[in-house]
């Protein structure tokens, strides 16, 4: 006998003892007589006392659970029946005080020739101690899931901010608090000696608004954190009551159990620092403090790329607004607006620019283009192409001559870039312009009745291009603003849509354009509004809109211009359809009809005996005898000639048509073309000279 058998008999060890040192037995059943046959330590495992041991199979289960002994007697006849060799089972037992001690059977059938079971014999083990490790592994590994999980999220969410903002949207927006793990979070950066809180998400924490920006003392524990470089974590808040006495009335109103206040370091550097708030957490223990200063390094760190990019970006977007004019001046007879919209990528801004130029005889010059490249160089050449361009303007070059010169300039500057552009001049009082393009976006026209067009403009090759190949050609359009029509020159950036050709972001912008507001800030804000929020932030755009100013009249004398394209046949009904409405709308529709067909036949005999559109005018006269005046300008010094048309001719009838239905009409010269105008109404009443006032 050994010692440790003296002692069990003696009762120096208790049956816990014991199976902590004993934790196998065995048994025999006997399936023919119903007995089992279990060792001592076999008994003790199924919490059975050695001399209470009948032999029956029922008293030995009699401590388990009726659903676990239904279960163990389950896999036992299943194991009988189908005349397997072995089994095993795993089942909790439970002791006198009521703690779980988990045991393990496995048992060999042996049976007869026949294959009939006679005898059970197998071991039973006490896995107690087994569970309990794997229950706290298995434990541990889902803290260390869920932390890792959360480095993760985070991680993975900071990953892709690029600015400050970003920063904070991606911990204070939706999902940021549940990232980190935490209920409630403050993040502040160190700005001129002071700390200010850039970030607060969380119930209750909006009481620390007064704290938003305080001089960097140790009177707070951010504060107090960032100074020190030392974290500090917090399982009771009316400690901090006690310990920061000036965030002491705020403690009791902070729905929080703990926190922790970290602070943010990058490269020796202290940016600033963060705060995490709990409710169900009244500890700290080792792996959450690590998890905690793992996030403050990740936080830092992507603090520490988002500062550099934001001063990074206010030097470039800063050396670019240089380049730009600083105003825009006034003119007479329209309105002009510009907008610029910088790409948001780091130093890599773009040479977009726009300009508008005075011009001698009252013109005015305006330019939108665009170097290549996205970078600081291409803002640099920009800012002295813009220049060299606004010099050779303002010397009273024709536009082709100003492009020519500006080409070769930038070719000069041996920068290997190359640039696009428009320019135009124009004469707002007769609505002139003399356009040139050098491999760019042409201009839109929204004329008076909200369609959008298109010119045509031939262009030239590339700025410097153009020089490097010997090619400074630029042929110029010219173009006409009636009164009230307006025009819009853009870079590619306002119509290039990612996966999509440049087609569909003409197109888009057109409607954009025909939907908006007439006045030029308006409708310049509002393509703002709607294409830069859709795809222009990821290339500079420079917009530039020029309207002339409309032209009504008055009230007793009211006015419309409209230009009709030569190319555009649905705007000469359009044309007819405009004057016989709006001589409704005066108050004159007894002369719609005749006006609108005066107005077919004048546009018709343009449209296809001159180069180019033509400017149609209707205005009613002011006399007290109330005539309409129609008058359609063109860019033919051809005067109409009077024919006389045989049966069978298909035209020359226009002038007899004038003569039938004008009271009068006539043709003036205009520049560089002429104007065939009528009037429709009552005759003028001639003065006779005994009635004359002489």
């Amino acid at each position: 006998m050994t010692d440790d058998d003296r002692r069990t008999r003696s009762g120096e060890i208790g049956p816990a003892e014991w199976l902590a040192m004993n934790r196998t037995g065995s048994f025999d059943w006997d399936l023919d007589t119903g007995t089992i046959d279990v060792d001592e330590s076999g008994l003790l495992l199924f919490g059975v006392a050695p001399d209470a041991h009948d032999g029956r199979p029922a008293t030995l289960v009699t401590r388990l659970d009726p659903e676990e002994r239904a279960k163990l007697e389950g896999v036992v006849r299943q194991a009988v029946k189908s005349g397997a060799v072995s089994y095993t089972a795993h089942f909790p037992i439970p002791q006198a005080d009521g703690s779980p001690h988990w045991t393990h059977v496995q048992a060999r059938i042996l049976r007869s020739p026949d294959g009939r079971a006679r005898r059970i014999v197998g071991v039973v083990r006490d896995t107690t101690a087994e569970v309990a490790h794997f229950a706290f592994v298995q434990e541990l590994e889902k803290r260390r899931e869920v932390q890792t999980n959360i480095v993760e999220r985070t991680t993975n969410a900071l990953s892709r901010a690029v600015t400050v903002d970003d920063v904070t949207a991606a911990l204070t927006g939706p999902g940021g608090l549940a990232r980190l793990g935490a209920d409630g979070l403050a993040l502040g950066l160190v700005e001129n000696g002071s700390l200010n809180i850039i970030a607060l998400s969380g119930e209750s924490l909006d009481i620390l608004n007064d704290f938003r920006s305080r001089r960097l003392d140790r009177k707070l524990p951010l504060a107090e954190a960032v100074l020190s470089g030392r974290p500090r974590f917090v399982s009771s808040f009316p400690s901090l009551g006690r310990d920061f006495p000036e965030l002491a009335p705020y403690v009791a109103r902070l729905e929080f159990r703990a926190a922790c206040y970290l602070p943010l370091v990058a490269q020796a550097r202290s940016l600033g620092g963060m705060a995490l708030f709990y409710r169900g957490r009244t500890s700290f223990n080792a792996d959450e403090r690590n998890l905690a200063l793992g996030l403050a390094a990740i936080v830092a760190q992507s603090l520490q790329r988002a500062i550099l990019f934001d001063e990074e970006r206010e030097l470039a977007t800063g050396l670019q607004a240089t380049m730009l004019p600083r105003r825009i001046p006034q003119i007479t007879g329209g309105e002009i607006a510009v907008r610029y919209h910088a790409a948001w990528s780091g130093r890599q801004v773009g040479g977009d620019w726009y300009d508008v130029i005075p011009l001698p005889r009252g013109r005015v010059g305006i330019v939108v283009g665009d170097v290549q490249g996205h970078d600081t160089h291409a803002a640099a050449i920009m800012g002295q192409l813009r220049i060299a361009l606004r010099a050779y303007a303002g010397e009273g070059h024709a536009p082709s001559t100003v492009l020519a010169r500006a080409s070769r300039f930038l070719a000069e500057l041996d920068t290997n870039r190359f640039a696009t552009c428009t320019y135009a001049q124009v004469d707002l009082a007769s609505g002139t312009l003399r356009a040139v393009r050098a491999g760019h976006l042409g201009p839109l026209i929204r004329h008076t009745d909200g369609r959008v067009g298109q010119p045509k403009l031939r262009g030239g090759l590339p700025l410097g291009l153009a020089t490097v190949f010997g090619e400074e050609e630029f042929p110029e359009t010219r173009l006409d603003l009636v009164p009230g029509e307006t025009l819009v020159l853009c870079t590619d950036g306002l119509v290039e849509q990612p996966g999509s050709d440049i087609e569909s972001g003409l197109a888009a912008l057109s409607g954009a354009i025909s939907s908006g507001p007439p006045q030029a800030e308006a409708l310049a804000d509002h393509l703002s509004e709607r294409l830069w929020e859709r795809w222009g932030s990821g290339d500079d755009v420079a917009l530039l809109v020029l309207r002339r100013s409309p032209d009504p009249g008055t009230v007793r004398a009211p006015r419309i211009h409209q230009y009709i394209h030569q190319a555009d046949p649905q705007g000469l009904s359009e044309a007819r359809a405009a004057v016989g409405q709006a001589l409704r709308d005066w108050g004159m529709p007894e002369l719609a009809d005749d006006a609108e067909l005066l107005t077919g036949e004048l546009l018709v005999n343009v449209l296809l005996h001159t180069e180019g559109g033509a400017v149609l005018t209707l205005e009613v006269l002011p006399e007290p005898v109330r005539r309409v005046r129609l008058s359609v300008q063109d860019r033919s010094s051809a005067w109409p000639r009077r024919r006389t048309p045989g049966e069978a001719a298909t035209s020359g009838r226009g002038l007899l048509l004038l003569d039938a239905l004008a009271s009068r009409w006539g043709v003036e010269p205009r520049g560089e073309g002429k104007a065939v105008w009528c009037e429709i109404g009552p005759a003028p009443v001639a003065v006779s000279p005994a009635s004359g006032g002489g």
